[in-house]
């Protein structure tokens, strides 16, 4: 007999429902690594849920490297409960390596074209590069900010950023990420490479950080200028490799687990766990550097390592760079919870580096909802393209 339940009164849809608990029985060894899930029909059958909808879910549990789909067999774990801090298995099932920058096409067992969109965390993009945020919506959306906040714009902006947009962030935050966090855990800053500087003169300069390799160049770069030492960790096909991470030194990991740039390396859910496991012992932190997963194709949110982990250190980090325009030069940081007296007596002090309209105008995307549907839409045209991939792959 099932244990799982279908809580009509729970906002999310069946399959993201029976997704989460499974993926939780997975994570806590119900069903071990090789394990086979029950059939489609037979969840199908006991839950009173058509089959497409138990496909739905272990489809997006297959996309996030907890199972895969075998031919004519089923659906078998991947994930390894105890994955971490071991050499990997010496077998014949071991994922090659990707070639730069080539995301996994689902349940076909091949790499797609390398990514296209020209485009690194700074911003910088060429021809072929994502979408670019409709300027019809931005210039409305400033427009209605003058109209609404008149001679406001021109205030100084409090030191951590504007309570509309902190609030907005926290909000969109919690329906579309999972990461459930008070504004007063946010602060706004201009880019990436301003927050890396600040996260240094948080946690502290006499700590080893610990980096992917390879890695957006900005941040071995900011590191090294702030007189930090790091650890380069090299990464495999599904995140830094166990052995390296075991013998490292670091006591903070900055990692990009969605699409690591250059190499658009996916951390697996094995890995992911492995990350929080190691950042278990006291005194040691995540940095959560997330670019670009909200173009995820998948139909429901990444996983990111703050909204899984119960430790409360890790710092989740993300820009609009790439969502609306790099030229706007604003991203924020989401701190734990404990962390927040420590950064307000040690850097409370230091202004807010993005002006107060442009804090407004974000705030204004994303309450009117126009930031989140461009977001959408971007989504659905890389969906199309992987469709297209995909049946190219099985034609060859």
């Amino acid at each position: 007999m099932m244990r799982y339940l279908m809580d009509r009164d729970d906002p999310a849809p069946a399959y993201l429902q029976l997704y989460r608990q499974l993926r939780d029985d997975i994570v806590r060894g119900i069903y071990p690594c090789g394990g086979k899930l029950p059939s489609k029909r037979v969840i199908a059958g006991e839950l009173g849920l058509s089959t497409v909808t138990v496909e739905h879910a272990y489809a997006l549990l297959g996309d996030e490297g907890y199972v895969e789909s075998r031919q004519r067999s089923g659906y078998y774990v991947i994930f390894r409960v105890d994955d971490g801090f071991t050499s990997p298995p010496d077998n014949a099932g071991a994922r090659e390596k990707p070639p730069a920058g080539s995301p996994r096409v689902p349940d076909t067992g091949k790499w797609a074209p390398a990514r296209t969109e020209g485009a690194d965390p700074g911003g910088q993009t060429a021809a072929g590069a994502l979408p670019a945020f409709p300027f019809t919506v931005l210039s409305r959306a400033m427009r209605k900010v003058i109209s609404d906040h008149g001679e406001g714009i021109l205030n100084r902006s409090p030191n951590l950023g504007v309570p509309e947009l902190r609030g907005a962030i926290s909000r969109y935050l919690d329906r579309s990420r999972g990461i459930t966090v008070d504004a007063g855990q946010i602060v706004i800053g201009s880019g990436s490479e301003y927050l890396y500087g600040l996260i240094v003169e948080l946690l502290g300069r006499g700590r080893i950080y610990g980096i992917e390799s390879p890695s957006y160049k900005k941040i071995e770069q900011v590191y090294r200028a702030c007189d930090v030492r790091i650890e380069k960790l090299p990464l495999g096909s599904d995140g830094i490799e166990s052995a390296a991470l075991k013998a490292s030194r670091a006591e903070i990991l900055h990692i990009s687990p969605y699409r690591s740039f250059p190499s658009g390396v996916t951390a697996s859910a094995s890995r992911r766990h492995e990350y929080i496991r190691w950042a278990a012992k006291p005194g040691r932190y995540l940095v959560e550097d997330d670019f670009e997963s909200e173009f995820s194709v998948l139909t429901k949110p990444e996983e990111t390592l703050f909204a899984l982990s119960s430790g409360d250190n890790v710092i989740y980090m993300n820009t609009f760079s790439q969502t609306v325009s790099p030229s706007l030069r604003a991203g924020y940081m989401v701190l734990p919870r404990h962390l927040i007296p420590e950064f307000m007596e040690k850097l409370g002090f230091y202004a807010c580096t993005v002006p107060t309209y442009l804090q407004y105008v974000l705030a204004e995307l994303i309450e009117s909802g126009d930031f989140e549907r461009h977001i959408n839409r971007v989504r659905r045209m890389k969906r199309e393209a992987l469709k297209k991939a995909e049946k190219s792959i099985k034609k060859d």
